[in-house]
């Protein structure tokens, strides 16, 4: 049976969605109609988690499996609180090493999703939404560079979330997070990519 670790804060958890809603619950129900045998995703995120939250948890957890894939998304919270893009490539590449330990040191197991554009959504009004625009391209350029360079997989999906950011149905009530129909979005991508992948697996 296949396995399936998510690292990452509110955007893994599915802040304000039911857990079936979230994108890797999602993933795994696409995949399970695929034919793939995978057990129910394992989960480290929480919402506000910034790089080292998430590294500091990862260390409480001690997990001692491997996975036949992993995603990691994170780093919005650094943005928010104004973190360095320097501190963020730090933090980053040492989450991204870890992930690919827990895929078994086989770095085409992991996924990097790119960082959701929340300057887009009600919750950002009032605030400088060109700025916030500009980090998060710089934080995701970082994640993409890091991933590449790694030879990891990596996910575009702030587009996404910038061209859906405005539309009640793709946000949860608190008009930030996204809604089970943008963690669709997420899912069907990521999907596609973990396919390839098991099947490969599978010959």
């Amino acid at each position: 049976m296949h396995s399936y670790l998510a690292l990452g804060d509110s955007y893994t958890i599915g802040e304000q969605v039911p857990s079936a809603e979230n994108f890797p619950h999602q993933t795994v129900k696409l995949l399970r109609a695929m034919k793939f045998d995978i057990a129910d995703p394992v989960i480290i995120a929480t919402t506000g988690w910034t790089t080292d939250e998430l590294a500091a948890s990862i260390m409480e957890h001690n997990i001692r499996d491997t996975f036949s894939f992993v995603t990691l998304l994170i780093g919005v919270n650094n943005q928010y609180r104004g973190r360095s893009e320097a501190n963020f490539r730090e933090e980053f590449t040492q989450l991204l090493t870890q992930a690919v330990n827990f895929a078994g040191g086989v770095h085409e197991r992991v996924f990097v999703l790119s960082i959701p554009d929340w300057g887009v959504t009600p919750f950002a009004e009032g605030k400088d939404r060109m700025q916030i625009a500009k980090e998060i391209d710089a934080y995701n350029n970082a994640c993409k560079q890091i991933s590449l360079a790694a030879s990891c997989h990596y996910i575009e999906i702030t587009e996404s979330t910038r061209h859906n950011g405005q539309n009640t149905e793709y946000l949860a009530a608190d008009g930030l997070h996204p809604s089970g129909k943008e963690y669709a979005v997420w899912a069907r991508r990521l999907t596609e990519q973990v396919a390839g992948v098991l099947q490969w697996q599978r010959k």
